[in-house]
């Protein structure tokens, strides 16, 4: 059944607006974001590639569009609030023995919560051509990580803030034989800006100056290692503060078969590309004596890659009776294309940080081994239609951690199970449809951390100060992980 009507162009300049002022959030599913869809939520997205209820199907599967008669739209947003604490953290500065008899460890607090409340609007829109395709259009936030640790955190040499602002726009088609079989098509442009901080560590510098002085000032060695030591803990504690954005392309098809009025099948497949968020790094409070231009403040010019997964979605809906359906899915997601995490100059050796830094070449400013792994998410659900105008859902997943052995402060993640439920209430007479759902995150344990500075030619070996010298400095940490989700939705169709 179709129908047409005229496009809500107001609604989409809204949803737009609204998105870009969307902030980041942290540990779902890599910095892949769950939470697109009220809908789907309450089922915890099980068989969202095969259940086009409404427009925000342009996300999971596009296909799906050619089941949606006339004109529909639907907008919401969603609330994800993250508890992610270190429960015990400690870590040791960069102070090579020898010269100094034993390490000196980082002074400061656990970091406290570093996860604030997000707020995830989206927009989507779907509109038939003629019987044979539809058109459809969204405006969403598929990627997103943020953390902020306290400024005394004791692993501030390691990390301070993270965030990634990912939106979305995505123009989708879908084609239809009259004969159960949709393909859909769809294009995601994809605007990401992040942000990258910490404290940089002199202490290895600062300690072997100190020492020097103080022994040629007639002071024996373990008198001039207190004083050494001293120093290390007044010192400066440098800032580095990177920023840049990019612009990025996936490309999204999908499948849709209906075997029978019953049930029927999804796939979707999203290519991956790799986006280079290009932008500035600012060095503050660095010590004049050690600058090349005799300022505490150096700017370099960077880009930061970051890799985008490719992933492939399968759903099944099934209706069992005439009021109960069940619904399944699993994705499987190529995150190991994000190896690590480098900021790289582009001014060369000539750059001011890079000239204090020590790097040359094709060596990057900073290098954090990642080495993420390839995952799978499983989700179940049902629905239960209780009346015509009220149904009622639940769903559970079990979403596998791309982080493996390298654990970072910047994100800190183990396996999670997600539990949701859901309402839906229709409205016939006025065509609008509420959805709203909750969700709650279990992790496997506690996420540990044992973060090293690992050497960019050889991401999996412990980076050399010089020959024979491994840099001695870490962050050791367990945190404790939890999260609850809410979202609403209101669709229409027209």
């Amino acid at each position: 059944m179709h129908k047409n009507t005229n496009a809500l162009v107001k609604a989409i300049r809204f949803a737009t607006v609204t998105a870009l002022a969307a902030p980041a959030t942290v540990l779902a599913g890599g910095f892949a974001l769950n939470e697109q869809s009220a809908s789907a939520m309450g089922t915890a997205n099980a068989g969202a590639a095969a259940n086009p209820e409404n427009a925000t199907i342009v996300f999971f599967n596009p296909a799906g569009m050619s089941q949606l008669s006339g004109t529909n739209i639907s907008f919401g947003a969603a609330v994800l609030d993250i508890d992610a604490e270190a429960k015990r953290a400690e870590a040791r500065r960069n102070l090579p023995t020898p010269p100094a008899p034993a390490p000196i460890m980082a002074e400061g607090s656990r970091g406290g919560d570093i996860a604030d409340p997000a707020i995830l609007p989206n927009f989507y829109m779907t509109h038939e051509v003629n019987d044979s395709i539809d058109v459809g259009f969204g405006v969403h936030a598929p990627f997103g990580l943020a953390a902020d640790y306290d400024d005394d955190f004791v692993g501030r040499y390691f990390a301070d803030k993270t965030e990634l602002t990912a939106i979305a726009f995505t123009p989708s088609i879908a084609i239809n034989n009259g004969k159960g079989l949709s393909m859909g098509l769809g294009l995601n442009v994809i605007y990401a800006e992040g942000r990258l901080t910490r404290y940089q560590d002199l202490a290895g510098t600062i300690y072997q100056q100190a020492f020097a002085q103080a022994t040629s000032g007639g002071l024996d060695s373990a008198d001039a290692d207190q004083v050494a030591r001293q120093q290390v803990q007044a010192g400066p504690e440098p800032y580095a503060d990177v920023e840049g954005d990019d612009i990025g392309v996936t490309f999204r098809v999908g499948f849709l078969y209906e075997f029978s009025e019953r049930t029927q099948l999804g796939l979707s497949a999203q290519t991956g590309t790799e986006l280079n968020l290009k932008g500035d790094m600012e060095l503050t409070d660095f010590p004049a004596s050690m600058s090349p231009n005799g300022t505490s403040t150096l700017s370099e010019k960077v880009e930061v890659p970051l890799a985008i997964p490719e992933s492939i979605t399968f759903g099944a809906r099934h209706r069992l009776t005439e009021d109960v359906t069940i619904l399944a899915g699993v994705t499987y997601a190529r995150w190991s294309r994000f190896e690590e995490l480098d900021i790289f100059s582009r001014e060369g050796d000539s750059g001011a940080i890079s000239q204090v830094s020590g790097r040359t070449g094709e060596t990057p400013i900073n290098h954090v081994t990642e080495k993420w792994k390839n995952t799978w998410q499983f989700n179940v659900g049902g629905i239960w239609q209780a009346t015509p105008e009220w149904a009622f859902k639940a769903g559970y997943a079990f979403d596998e951690s791309p982080v493996d052995q390298y654990v970072t402060a910047r994100i800190p993640s183990t396996d999670r199970h997600w539990l949701t439920l859901g309402t839906q209430w229709k409205h016939a007479a006025s065509g609008w449809t509420v959805d709203a759902a909750v969700g709650t995150l279990i992790f496997d344990g506690n996420a540990k951390v044992n973060e090293r500075n690992y050497s960019h030619e050889n991401p999996e070996q412990v980076a050399q100060l010089q020959p024979g010298v491994e840099d001695p400095s870490y962050y050791q940490a367990e945190y404790d992980l939890s999260a609850w989700s809410a979202a609403i939705e209101f669709s229409k169709a027209f």
